[in-house]
């Protein structure tokens, strides 16, 4: 709707993982290399996390790419986990491209096993990428871990890797799935986009799609960080209405204001580090006046007046600290 009037060719915000639109910040440059280590070096278990929109299948279909590019590598990928065990295995032996003959899940355990042998002597690697993990009942989520035990006297067989929301750590870390804790290989955590970051998503894209000059100013780009917190989907989203809010103003070059409408109007109102500490300091004065208040009238002031105002002026250098750092 918007494209014509900003010179684009396309949507550059769509929420889906398009592969031309790639963007890897630093975390997710450490996280794809750890990914392609661990099935490099068939470490076994590997484990994903990160918040909701964070970017993890989009991670995973660029890995997706590079491993089924290289030859040596045939990849299940499982993106909705909520099936039962035997839908379970007879979904991995489709998707390697294996005919499942026989109806039981022995029959089927029994060719998947013979599957990765045969791999395994042609020394080409299988691995099972299970999205959406924390989702996985704990009757699949042992399953999987059972797959596991398919292996050599000098290697794993089958390399998987759990992706999912932070969920799957708490999943993780309850007392019935200890062995399979154990077993966890490599495992990593994947933040939202730094500030400069998110300029750089944004900027990316919009070329990708064609801009040939600057559509949103530097207030804007700080505005679209501070509201979707660095989260990649937030910021598509924050993006998309904002220029459709531009185009509806006739505003060629998008500025804090209209992202601050929309992000209203989408109920992203996140509050800025400095309001907060703002708001920690008053609530400081605060309560400074009113200790002041109570010693003046208990006649107590003057004895613990300079200790008191040490401490204060102590409270207030590390709030001011703390916003240095954070700015």
């Amino acid at each position: 709707m918007y494209e014509h009037f900003y010179g684009l060719k396309e949507n550059p915000f769509n929420v889906t993982p398009n592969p031309e639109y790639i963007y890897l910040g630093e975390n997710h440059r450490e996280a794809l290399a750890q990914l392609l280590y661990g099935v490099r070096e068939q470490k076994g278990f590997i484990v994903i996390t990160g918040d909701v929109g964070a970017g993890k299948t989009t991670l995973i279909h660029y890995l997706l790419e590079k491993l089924d590019g290289n030859g040596h590598t045939k990849t299940a990928f499982l993106f909705n986990p909520k099936l039962t065990v035997n839908d379970f295995i007879q979904y991995i032996l489709k998707d390697l491209g294996i005919k499942a003959y026989g109806q039981t899940k022995g029959e089927h355990l029994h060719i998947l096993h013979r599957f990765l042998l045969n791999a395994f002597r042609k020394d080409e690697k299988v691995v099972l990428i299970v999205d959406e993990a924390h989702g996985l009942n704990p009757e699949l989520l042992e399953e999987i871990r059972l797959l596991s035990n398919l292996e050599t006297s000098k290697s794993k067989l089958l390399q998987i890797v759990l992706v999912g929301q932070t969920e799957l750590d708490k999943t993780l870390a309850q007392p019935e799935f200890r062995q399979l804790k154990q077993r966890i290989n490599l495992r990593y955590h994947l933040p939202p986009l730094s500030e400069k970051e998110t300029k750089e998503y944004i900027e990316k894209r919009l070329r990708i799609a064609g801009a040939k000059s600057p559509i949103f100013t530097e207030k804007a780009f700080r505005e679209i960080y501070i509201k979707s917190g660095g989260i990649p989907r937030l910021i598509n989203i924050l993006c998309d209405n904002a220029l459709l809010n531009g185009y509806a103003l006739d505003q060629k070059l998008v500025d804090q204001n209209s992202v601050r409408e929309v992000a209203k109007d989408l109920k992203l109102m996140k509050k800025s580090p400095k309001i907060l500490i703002g708001s920690l300091i008053c609530l400081f004065m605060v309560a400074g006046i009113l200790l002041f208040v109570y010693l003046q009238k208990g006649g107590h002031l003057i004895p613990i007046y300079k200790e008191a105002l040490r401490g204060f002026q102590y409270i207030k250098e590390i709030i001011y600290k703390g916003a240095s750092t954070i700015f």
